[in-house]
């Protein structure tokens, strides 16, 4: 899959994977909610309504109310690559994004998941 076809994918058709994820593991939607809110400040309305008018990931990110400044705090391997060396602006949020709810997933106690 190339870059650009994912960051034109919606965020909605991403977002229920990153749901079943955390279910199968014994987490729950909020959990992921959580987690994106942490991330983007982006409320439980918001999100919402990005998830019913699907946007794609640039949009998603591009009108984030409030990146947290404490996500230059994750770190680690995801898919292969090292989060906090990817260049790619856009590519580094979405793995961000990949990263937080993989750790989760993993059972990684919420506190220290949103850097607490």
């Amino acid at each position: 899959m190339t870059k650009h076809r994912i960051y034109t994918m919606s965020f909605a058709s991403v977002y229920q994977h990153y749901v079943a994820k955390a279910e199968r593991k014994g987490h729950t939607q909020a959990e992921v909610d959580e987690i994106i809110s942490w991330l983007t400040g982006y409320s439980a309305e918001q999100l919402q309504t990005v998830l019913a008018e699907e946007v794609d990931f640039e949009t998603f990110f591009a009108q984030a109310p409030a990146m947290n400044p404490n996500r230059s705090l994750i770190t680690g391997v995801i898919c292969g690559v090292r989060v906090e060396e990817i260049e790619e602006p856009l590519m580094r949020e979405i793995r961000y994004l990949d990263k937080l709810i993989d750790e989760m997933a993993r059972g990684k106690k919420m506190e220290k998941v949103l850097r607490g």
